[in-house]
């Protein structure tokens, strides 16, 4: 053996091994209990960076542990490779989104081939592969047979510039987050999945993942927001009257009446929080709501107030931090427990009538949102919750009191805490019949249509005198067409020549193909099962999926709790409705790991003549950066650097760390060691220099155990009990991804090793350890291995088997005091005669040159614990 480790030599040999002989590829058809190990699968953004790394590692390490325990182990690796980046390239660099997702994906490939990751390649599938796609269209088909899938009219956040719908994550105070544009709130048809059919299930579902973390658990729950509250209806004013509506934020004329006029109306509300009903200050309703489209008709100000709501932003956030803007529309509700007590009507922008029923009533002093807008027109703000300090009608101060308390103020609920309180006015709204108490969900539809090119494309055909049609089975995959041009904003395929046009599979007119691609979101829902069974002929045989799934352990960012993991329940659950499969939950077991962070590090930005402006600064990435003469800065200017702070890795803050350079300086092994080291994985790990080459240093001390090993006899007890003690706690620790107190066993181990005298027992340690260390350090493992004569691979040996007898304490350390104070140990049998043990204390030279050679006065022994000794 070479006395230095060549990491960069073994590193290849043993990658070129494991792929020759297929190592990692899983066998269906194996006798050994099945484990699916699984981390979430990347986009092909075109480099890996070190949070993949951390990702990858984590789970290797399971994976490679389970194989040695002697299970069949399915780890597997494809590409999330739709989205709106690759068609951003394709804007930005003229390329079509196909090559340029592939030519990163064979690049990621081989950088996670770099370090070692024992992944079963033989079943890499990217989404944006026809074959992978075309089954998706397939099951989109089986929910459309079974009623899961439906199309109407829904708002989205349209740019007006790129011409595309947004996610709400796209949207930047406003602005589309690509264009700058200010973003619309549109109306367009959409497809929709059925998930609210689930929410119960979903809901429930919960409380039997017990290997869940607790907080994503929860974030899903609020997520599904399932409430008990109350459905009624407040009386309007009648008739409509014509001296009230203005936009209150402006001023207006006076809104007059609709030119068809009316009667009596009622606008109906939804409310989880019936016990305020006595804090109500005012009506208000979405600008799509009926009674703000009635009022629109023939009445400019009221239109133009409505598309002025229609520009904000669809999401929740979007809506709280948005300007609160109101028009009183003159119209007045009569309170349901008060005849004579009258609210303003308003149309208001945070209202949206995709939550609930597009109609809330007001109560200023219990919901900032409320308070806001009551403060800014003048309404009264009435208090109905009392902390127990404060009990006055009057409310106070710009912050609602959310918080728990005793009604007040409120009529027949004085004194009531909020529980009662909510289930005494719904049964008074339902004995007088004028509202019920209702079961409603936060949860809504998952709306899948996406206006854009790179993703699946909707099998549906449209036709003027069928409607909306199905393709024919035969049919797919329906493909995207390769010829399209990203000169022009909006979606290539609406726009294409020929792509769209074709004849209805139903009656053989002339029709249209859906033009709207799916979610990418949906691609990710059903990966897992794909990567478990792969025929040709459709989309998972359920027999083999069955062997595998659920997934026994699933690795990834908290980012992905709510709508990622919550979709992929759905799916699961569609397709056990269906028929198609029988697993509810698809993963059994998930771990959420911390981010790899870094120091950031500015500079002063120039102000155009030469000198830095304080003021203005830019990033500078850690390639960029030398001392001169102590003092940290940047190396293409010269300029001096501020540190800033340590923060998730970014490419828009350059404190990103390429790890194929570190791969190529320390070696694989280093790279992984350092990942699992340095911090808990449910905790963020920051990236150093001095971390990695740390790392590297042990590889090394590693390797010079190893080379040293040579043939010695006798016994090392003491040995032999910490070896077993680290086999079995290793163990532990890997199964319940604690890797951080894995490596710090064997640090521990290594250094017993390391002290240890030459003996039968320290070499049969050394050769242990090449085992132990193997799941986290591959590379060094196969290359020791292989030196020391180990059958086949050590990828493929057994876990060591630990002798049990050797984790029970035989011996206790046994203090001894002096008047109570301490002046030496015993090590000593366990369980020893108290004489044996007093004998022992009393032979001790400390314990004599304190006693001074003079006897004690007394002797207690507290047996395996301590001796004092009264002098």
């Amino acid at each position: 053996m070479a006395s230095r480790f060549n990491a960069l030599k073994a590193d290849a040999a043993w990658q070129a091994v494991w792929e020759e002989r297929r190592t990692f590829a899983a066998k269906d058809d194996s006798p050994r209990p099945k484990s699916y190990v699984l981390e979430m699968f990347p986009y092909p953004s075109g480099k890996i960076h070190m949070g993949h790394v951390r990702n990858y590692t984590m789970g290797d390490v399971l994976a490679r542990f389970r194989r040695m325990k002697g299970m069949e182990v399915l780890h597997p690796m494809g590409w999330d490779a739709f989205g709106m980046p690759a068609e951003n390239a394709a804007m930005e660099k003229g390329v079509h989104p196909g090559a340029w997702t592939y030519q990163n994906i064979g690049a990621m490939r081989a950088q996670l081939k770099r370090i070692g990751f024992g992944l079963d390649w033989s079943r890499e599938f990217a989404t944006c592969d026809p074959e992978y796609y075309g089954h998706e269209q397939a099951l989109f088909l089986d929910m459309v047979e079974a009623g899961l899938v439906y199309r109407k009219e829904s708002a989205v956040n349209w740019d007006p510039v790129d011409m595309t719908v947004l996610a709400n994550e796209q949207v930047i105070d406003g602005k589309g987050w690509r264009s700058g544009a200010t973003v619309e709130r549109r109306k367009l048809s959409q497809w929709f999945l059925k998930i609210t059919d689930f929410a119960d299930e979903l809901l429930e579902g919960l409380a039997g993942l017990e290997h869940w973390p607790d907080k994503v658990k929860l974030m899903q729950e609020n997520w599904i927001g399932k409430s008990q509250g109350l459905r009624f209806r407040f009386q309007l004013s009648s008739p409509l009257l014509a001296a009230g509506g203005h936009d209150a934020s402006e001023t207006n004329p006076p809104l007059a009446p609709p030119a068809s006029g009316r009667g009596t109306e009622a606008v109906e509300v939804f409310t989880t929080r019936p016990d305020t009903i006595f804090g109500a200050s005012f009506v208000a309703v979405a600008a799509d709501h009926p009674l703000a489209l009635k009022l629109a008709e023939g009445n400019e100000e009221v239109a133009a107030f409505a598309e002025k709501c229609r520009a904000g932003g669809t999401s929740a956030a979007e809506i709280e931090t948005q300007e609160k803007l109101g028009y009183d529309t003159g119209l007045t509700a009569t309170h349901p427990l008060d005849p004579d007590w009258k609210l303003p009507v308003y149309i208001a922008n945070f209202v949206l009538m995709e939550y609930g029923v597009g109609a809330v009533f007001g109560v200023p002093a219990h919901d900032q949102r409320d308070l806001d807008f009551a403060r800014k027109y003048g309404l009264q703000v009435r208090r109905v919750v009392s902390d127990g300090a404060e009990e006055s009608v009057e409310f106070h101060g710009d912050e609602a009191y959310t918080g728990p308390g005793t009604l007040v103020n409120s009529q027949f609920l004085d004194g009531m805490d909020i529980a009662d309180a909510k289930r005494a006015v719904i049964a008074r709204a339902e004995a007088d019949g004028w509202g019920a108490g209702t079961t409603v969900w936060r949860l809504r539809d998952w709306g899948v249509s996406r206006q854009r090119y790179w993703g699946t494309p909707i099998p549906i055909i449209h036709c003027g005198t069928c409607g909306p049609v199905p393709v024919p089975r035969d049919q797919l995959p329906v493909e995207l067409p390769e010829d399209v041009s990203f000169d022009v904003p909006g979606n290539p395929l609406d726009r294409h020549p020929s792509w769209k046009h074709v004849d209805c599979p139903t009656c053989g007119a002339a029709a249209q193909r859906e033009t709207d691609t799916l979610d990418t979101f949906v691609d990710s829902s059903w990966y897992f099962i794909r990567f478990a069974s792969q025929p040709v002929d459709r989309p998972f045989d359920k027999e083999i999926a069955e062997q595998w799934l659920p997934v026994k352990q699933y690795i990834g960012g908290v980012e992905h709790a709510i709508l990622h993991l919550l979709y992929a329940r759905f799916w699961t659950r569609a397709l056990r409705r269906m028929g198609k499969l029988d697993i509810a939950e698809p993963f059994a077991g998930l771990f959420t790991q911390g981010m790899v962070t870094h120091e950031t590090y500015r500079a002063s930005a120039d102000t155009g003549n030469g000198a830095a402006d304080a003021k203005s600064f830019y990033w500078v990435g850690p390639d960029d950066l030398e001392r001169v003469d102590g003092e940290l800065r940047q190396k293409s200017t010269g300029r001096p650097i501020t540190v800033g702070r340590v923060e998730k890795m970014s490419k828009s803050k350059k404190n990103t760390v390429d790890p194929g350079p570190i791969v190529e300086q320390y070696g694989a092994d280093a790279v992984r060691w350092f990942m699992l080291s340095d911090s808990p994985p449910e905790r963020d790990l920051e990236w150093s220099e001095s971390g990695i080459e740390g790392a590297w240093r042990f590889v090394q001390r590693l390797w010079r155990l190893f080379d040293g090993l040579e043939a010695a006899e006798g016994e090392d007890k003491a040995l032999d009990r910490k070896l077993h003690r680290t086999i079995a706690g290793v163990a532990e620790d890997i199964e319940e991804l604690s890797f951080n107190k894995a490596v710090a066993k064997l640090y521990e181990l290594v250094g017993a090793i390391e002290k240890a005298k030459p003996s039968a027992s320290r070499v049969g340690a050394i050769r242990t350890l090449v085992r132990i260390v193997a799941p986290m350090a591959p590379h060094i493992a196969e290359e020791a291995w292989a030196a020391m004569g180990g059958d086949g691979l050590v990828a493929d040996a057994a876990w060591p088997e630990v002798d049990a007898a050797l984790l029970v304490d035989d011996e206790v350390t046994i203090a001894i005091q002096i008047n109570g104070k301490l002046r030496d140990t015993l090590i000593m049998p366990k369980g020893a005669a108290r004489a044996d043990v007093e004998s022992a204390a009393l032979a001790s030279d400390k314990v004599l040159r304190s006693l001074d050679g003079k006897p004690p006065r007394k002797v207690i022994v507290v047996p395996d614990r301590l001796v004092n000794l009264v002098a």
